[in-house]
C-alpha cells in the first residue's frame, strides 16, 4: 500500500501463496478502494513534508537518492500514486507532474491534497499495465510500491519503457524478495526462516490468508529482474538494499526492525531506456 500508498504489508495487506485466476487488476483495486480511508492521514503527512522520505522506514531523500534534484523543463509520471505525494514532490521541483492509479478512492485524496498545496498535477484514473499515454511522452518515471509491487512486471515495465523518450529513467521502490520468502504462510510478521522457494517467485496471493489479508502482488529473483529489463531494453543504472535505520525499534507493516537491520525490507531500481 506504499508507503503513504502502497506497501504491501500494511493493515489489509497480507497474503499467501494460494494462486488466484481473478484478475489481479480488479482485486487490487476493490482491495485499494475498500482502504482508501485508512491512508488519508500518512498522505497528508508526506504531502506537507518540507523534503521527501521513502519506504516504510521513511529514509530520506538525501540518504536514497530517487528523485533529480532539478526537474526543471521534465515531463514526470508517477506509476501507482495513491494519495499522490510523491507527484507532489517531483512538482515542486519544478516538473510537469502526471500521475495514474487504480483507485478511485486515492485519487480523491491526491486531487485534494494537490489543491490544497497549490500543485498542477494531472491524475488519471487508470492502470500502469496499459498506460493511457503516449509512446515517449515522459523524460521521467517512479513508482513507490504502487506499480513496483502491484503490477506484473513482464507487463507494466514494458509500459514504462513504451512512455518514456530516449535516455528516460524509470527509479521504483519496493519489497525486497526477502521480505515474500520470510513471511509465514499464515501471513506473521517476517521471521529468520524461509518459507518459501526464492525460485519462481512471481504472483504472491494474499487475498486467503489467515492474518490480514490483502491483494495480490509481484516480485522475481534478482536474476529474473536483470534478464526482464534488459530484454526489455532497460539499462541497470544503480540498484540498492533499504535496511532498517539505526534506532528504530518494533513493527512496520509486518516487518521487524531488528530483522530488518540483518535484512534488506526493500530494493531501489534505477534504470535508462537505451
Amino acid at each position: 500500500m506504499r508507503g503513504q500508498k502502497a506497501f504491501g504489508l500494511a493493515k489489509g495487506g497480507r497474503r499467501d501463496t494460494v494462486h488466484r485466476m481473478d484478475s489481479h487488476v480488479d482485486i487490487n483495486r476493490d482491495h485499494w478502494n475498500g482502504m482508501a480511508e485508512e491512508w488519508v492521514a500518512a498522505g497528508e503527512k508526506a504531502w506537507a513534508s518540507g523534503s521527501p522520505y521513502w519506504g516504510i522506514w521513511e529514509v530520506p531523500e538525501r540518504e536514497l537518492g530517487l528523485l533529480p534534484e532539478d526537474m526543471a523543463g521534465m515531463d514526470a509520471v508517477e506509476l501507482g500514486c495513491g494519495t499522490g505525494y510523491v507527484s507532489g514532490w517531483m512538482a515542486r521541483r519544478g516538473a510537469r507532474v502526471t500521475g495514474i492509479d487504480l483507485s478511485a478512492g486515492q485519487l480523491a485524496t491526491a486531487r485534494r491534497l494537490a489543491g490544497e498545496h497549490g500543485a498542477d498535477i494531472r491524475f488519471e484514473e487508470g492502470n500502469a499495465e496499459a498506460l493511457p499515454f503516449a509512446d515517449g511522452a515522459f523524460d521521467f518515471a517512479i513508482s513507490e510500491y504502487g506499480a513496483a509491487i502491484w503490477c506484473d512486471p513482464t507487463v507494466w515495465l514494458r509500459e514504462a519503457w513504451r512512455v518514456l523518450r530516449p535516455g528516460g529513467r524509470l527509479v521504483f521502490l519496493g519489497h525486497h524478495a526477502f521480505v515474500y520468502l520470510t513471511t509465514p504462510l499464515n501471513g506473521a510478521a517476517c521471521e529468520r526462516v524461509l518459507h518459501r522457494a526464492y525460485r519462481g517467485i512471481g504472483r504472491v496471493d494474499w487475498t486467503q490468508v489467515e492474518i490480514d489479508p490483502g491483494g495480490i502482488e509481484y516480485s522475481l529473483t534478482f536474476a529474473d529482474w536483470i534478464t526482464l529489463f534488459l530484454e526489455i531494453g532497460f539499462s541497470v543504472e544503480g540498484l540498492k538494499e533499504v535496511y532498517a535505520p539505526e534506532g528504530v525499534t518494533g513493527e512496520e507493516f509486518g516487518i521487524p526492525a531488528a530483522w530488518s537491520r540483518d535484512f534488506p525490507a526493500e530494493h531501489v531500481w534505477w534504470l535508462r531506456k537505451g
